[in-house]
C-alpha cells in the first residue's frame, strides 16, 4: 500500500524536511515540505522535486563509461577500477606524486558517503595539487574564522529567529535558501523579524529578491564592500560606540585594530563604495544601538579582491558591537556530530605554494584558478592526470575555456559523476555513483551551520541498482588499491562512522535514536559558547591577526589608485531559486518558463549601448567573450551588469537535456583566473571589468 518516506532534501544548504509518497508500484506521487521537520517546519523550495527527476533521468550514468576513438563505451567496475589504478601508477611513477591533482565540486559535501569516505581516497593520492570549489565561494570565511577563532571550520552563524537588525551584504539567501547559514523559510524569518519590530537592511549592487522583501536597500559598487565596512568600524571608534559587552574579557588587539582602522573615514569610503558617508556612519550607529544584531556578509564579498578582509570585518562589527556570541547576533552551532570539540590550532596556511603563480595553499588546497596553468606550464611538477568528484570546473571556475584546454592536454582524467557533462566528457573514464533517493543521508556539515541545532537521519528510499555501486564503495575501493593493501577491500558504510560520532557528540545521540525520529531531533535555540568553542590554546579571540592588518595596506593601495570607472562595465552573478550551480539544470520542471540567463542592465546603460529588452549584447572581457539576450531593469546599478552562473551547456558531447534556448552561457567564460584575492586566493567574480557591445 501507499506509503511516505521522510528525509532530509540535500540539493542545497538549506536540508528541508520532506515527506515523499510512493505508491503500491514503487512510484513517487507527491514531494511536499514536512511540517513536522524541527528546522524547516514544512517549508519547500520548488528543487525538491527534482529529488524524483534526477532519480527517474535516463541520461544519469549508472555504469561506468570510457572515453575510445568511437565514442563511449560501458565497461564493467573491475575494467574501471584497475584502469584507474594502474594508469595513476604510472603517471606517479614517471612524473612524481604531484603530477596528480584533484578537484572536488560542490555537491561532494550535500553526500555523506563521500563526505566520510573521499578524504581516505584524497589522502592516498599524495599529492599537493588538490583543489576545490572552496575558493570561488566561501573561503574567506573560513580564512577569518582560523586566524580569529583557532579553527576554520569555527564559523558563525546568524540568529535569525532573535535578531532585530539584520544586515545582508552581497547575500541572496530568499534566492539561495541561506547560504553558509543553513535557514529553510527564510522569507518567513525574514518577516518575523519585521513583524517583531527589526529591521532588515540589504546592501547589494542589485535589488534581489531579499532586498525587495527588506526594510532598505543600499547599492554599491561591486568589489568595494571593503570599504564600507572600514567606514563603519571606523565610525564604531571614531564615535565611541565600542561595547563587546561580556567578550571584552576575552579579546586581543583592540588598540590594534582602532590604529589600522583609523585612515578609513567614512568621507574617504563614500568615494570608494558609492555610499553617502552619512549613510556608512548611520549604519554603524544602528548595528550598535539595535537591541540585537548582525552583520552577514556571503558570496559576493567572499568573491573579491578582499575577500578575506570583507569577512574579517563582519565578524569585528559583529564582536565590537555586542553583537557576538549571544542570542540575535552572529553565534556558533553545537551540532550533534561535532568535528570542533577535538580540534587543535595547527598553521593551515602556506607550507606550500602552485608552482607557477607560487599562490599559497591554505587548508591543504590551491586556489582553483591556478588549476589551468598548472596543468598547460610545461616544466617540473606539472599537472598529468585528474580526478574531478561531483563537480564541473569548467563552468564553474574563472575562464572555463582556458580550463577546457588544460583538460584536453591531460594524459589521464577521471571524473566521479552521474552525468556526462561539459567537464567529465573530457574524462577517459567515468565512475557514476548511485545517488539521491539510492543512497542514506546524514548531513555533516549544514546542521553545524544551521540557524538552529538539530539532528536528522534519513535512510535509502529506494534500492541501488544491481550493478551501481555508492559513492564510498568507490572511494574505498580505490582508496585501498592505491595503497597496496593486499587482498580483497571490505567497504564499511559510512553510518559505522556516523554512529560512533554521534554518540561522542556532545548530546551522545546514537543511529538508532534518529532512526526512531524519522522527522529529526530538535537539539534547541543557538546558545552563548564562548570562550568554551574556541580553538586557540588561550582560549582568546584574536581581533586583529597580523596577516589580515598586513593585507590592509593593500587595500589603502588599491584605493590610492585613480580608476577610470566610466571605460567599462563590472560583471557580478546571481541565482535563482529553481538553480543549484550547474547541476540542477537536467531537471526539466525547473527549467520551465522564460529562459532565465539574461544580462541584467541599467535603462541608462541600455540607452548608451542603443539597445531594447530582449537585444543581444556581446560580452567580453580579458579572457573571452560570450552573447546574451539583454533584460532591462532598474534593479540593477548603473554601470554593472549581471549574468547567473552555472549556465552555459551549448558544449557539445554532453548527455544533458537542456533545452537549447535555455543553454545559456557561462559566467566563467568571462570571469578571470588572473583576478584573485592576493591574501586567500578566492576568486575574483565580483571585480570582472567586461566591454558591451550591441549585436
Amino acid at each position: 500500500m501507499p506509503h511516505t518516506h521522510y528525509r532530509a532534501c540535500n540539493l542545497c544548504e538549506a536540508i528541508c524536511g520532506i515527506a515523499i509518497t510512493v505508491d503500491d508500484e514503487g512510484q513517487i506521487t507527491t514531494i511536499a515540505g514536512d511540517p513536522a521537520d524541527p528546522l524547516s517546519k514544512g517549508h519547500i523550495c520548488p528543487k525538491a522535486v527534482a529529488l524524483k527527476d534526477i532519480y527517474q533521468d535516463p541520461n544519469r550514468l549508472r555504469q561506468p563509461l570510457r572515453r575510445t576513438p568511437d565514442g563511449w563505451e560501458t565497461i564493467s567496475w573491475e575494467e574501471a577500477f584497475t584502469e584507474v589504478v594502474e594508469r595513476l601508477q604510472a603517471i606517479r611513477g614517471t612524473y612524481g606524486n604531484d603530477a596528480v591533482a584533484a578537484y572536488q565540486g560542490n555537491p561532494s559535501i550535500h553526500n555523506l558517503g563521500t563526505m566520510m569516505t573521499a578524504p581516505d581516497f584524497f589522502k592516498a593520492l599524495r599529492t599537493k595539487n588538490m583543489f576545490s570549489a572552496t575558493s570561488t565561494d566561501q573561503l574567506p570565511h573560513h580564512f577569518a574564522s582560523w586566524l580569529m577563532f583557532g579553527s576554520p571550520m569555527l564559523l558563525p552563524v546568524p540568529d535569525l529567529d532573535h535578531t532585530q537588525y539584520w544586515m545582508i551584504l552581497g547575500g541572496n539567501p530568499l534566492a539561495s535558501n541561506g547560504s553558509m547559514m543553513t535557514a529553510p523559510g527564510v522569507d518567513k524569518r525574514l518577516r518575523a523579524i519585521q513583524e517583531r519590530g527589526g529591521k532588515v537592511v540589504v546592501v547589494d549592487p542589485r535589488r534581489t529578491e531579499t532586498a525587495e522583501r527588506a526594510d532598505e536597500h543600499l547599492f554599491i559598487r561591486p568589489g568595494q564592500d571593503v570599504y564600507l565596512l572600514l567606514g563603519m568600524v571606523n565610525t564604531l571608534f571614531a564615535e565611541n560606540l565600542i561595547q563587546p559587552g561580556r567578550l571584552a574579557e576575552m579579546i586581543d588587539g583592540l588598540e590594534e585594530l582602532r590604529a589600522a582602522v583609523a585612515p578609513f573615514t567614512p568621507a574617504k569610503m563614500s568615494a570608494a563604495c558609492g555610499i553617502p558617508a552619512g549613510d556608512i556612519q548611520r549604519l554603524a550607529r544602528e548595528l550598535a544601538a539595535a537591541k540585537s544584531g548582525v552583520v552577514y556578509g556571503r558570496v559576493g564579498v567572499s568573491t573579491q579582491t578582499f575577500g578575506g578582509l570583507c569577512q574579517w570585518l563582519i565578524n569585528v562589527l559583529n564582536i565590537l558591537t555586542g553583537n557576538f556570541d549571544r542570542p540575535g547576533g552572529a553565534m556558533f552551532t553545537l551540532p550533534a556530530l561535532d568535528f570542533i570539540a577535538r580540534a587543535t590550532p595547527k598553521n593551515r596556511f602556506d607550507r606550500w605554494r602552485s608552482r607557477v603563480r607560487q599562490f599559497p595553499e591554505f587548508l591543504g588546497e590551491l586556489p582553483v584558478a591556478v588549476l589551468a596553468e598548472e596543468i598547460l606550464t610545461p616544466g617540473p611538477g606539472q599537472i598529468k592526470a585528474l580526478i574531478t568528484s561531483c563537480g564541473n570546473p569548467v563552468l564553474s571556475t574563472p575562464n572555463g575555456e582556458q580550463l577546457e584546454q588544460a583538460l584536453d592536454s591531460l594524459e589521464f582524467m577521471v571524473s566521479i559523476d552521474i552525468y556526462l557533462n561539459e567537464t567529465s566528457r573530457h574524462a577517459h573514464l567515468i565512475l557514476p555513483s548511485a545517488t539521491g533517493l539510492e543512497t542514506s543521508h546524514y548531513d555533516i556539515t549544514f546542521h553545524a551551520l544551521a540557524v538552529r541545532n538539530t539532528a536528522k537521519y534519513s535512510p535509502a528510499l529506494f534500492p541501488k541498482a544491481e550493478e551501481a555501486k555508492y559513492d564510498w564503495e568507490i572511494y574505498q575501493e580505490l582508496a585501498h588499491r592505491l595503497s597496496g593493501a593486499s587482498g580483497p577491500c571490505e567497504p564499511q558504510p559510512p553510518e559505522m562512522k556516523l554512529d560512533l560520532g554521534l554518540r561522542f557528540g556532545p548530546y551522545q545521540l546514537s543511529l538508532e535514536q534518529l532512526n526512531q525520529n524519522p522527522h529529526g531531533i530538535d537539539l534547541g535555540p543557538l546558545k552563548p559558547a564562548l570562550p568554551d568553542r574556541l580553538v586557540h590554546t588561550d582560549k582568546r579571540i584574536q581581533l586583529a591577526p597580523p596577516l589580515l592588518l598586513n593585507d590592509l595596506q593593500r587595500a589603502q593601495k588599491d584605493l590610492s589608485d585613480t580608476k577610470n570607472l566610466h571605460d567599462s562595465w563590472q560583471l557580478i552573478g546571481r541565482r535563482h531559486l529553481r538553480d543549484n550551480n550547474s547541476w540542477m539544470h537536467n531537471a526539466h520542471r525547473l527549467m520551465r518558463g522564460r529562459n532565465r540567463c539574461t544580462l541584467l542592465i541599467h535603462p541608462d546603460d541600455a540607452l548608451q549601448l542603443g539597445v531594447g529588452e530582449g537585444d543581444s549584447v556581446k560580452v567580453s572581457s580579458r579572457v573571452g567573450s560570450v552573447v546574451a539576450p539583454v533584460n532591462i531593469t532598474t534593479d540593477i546599478m548603473p554601470g554593472v551588469v549581471s549574468l547567473p552562473h552555472g549556465y552555459g551547456h551549448h558544449r557539445n558531447g554532453t548527455r544533458l537535456d537542456v533545452a537549447e534556448q535555455f543553454a545559456g552561457v557561462s559566467i566563467n567564460d568571462l570571469t578571470d583566473d588572473a583576478l584573485l584575492d592576493e591574501l586567500t586566493g578566492t576568486a575574483a567574480f565580483s571585480n570582472v571589468r567586461v566591454q558591451l557591445e550591441a549585436v
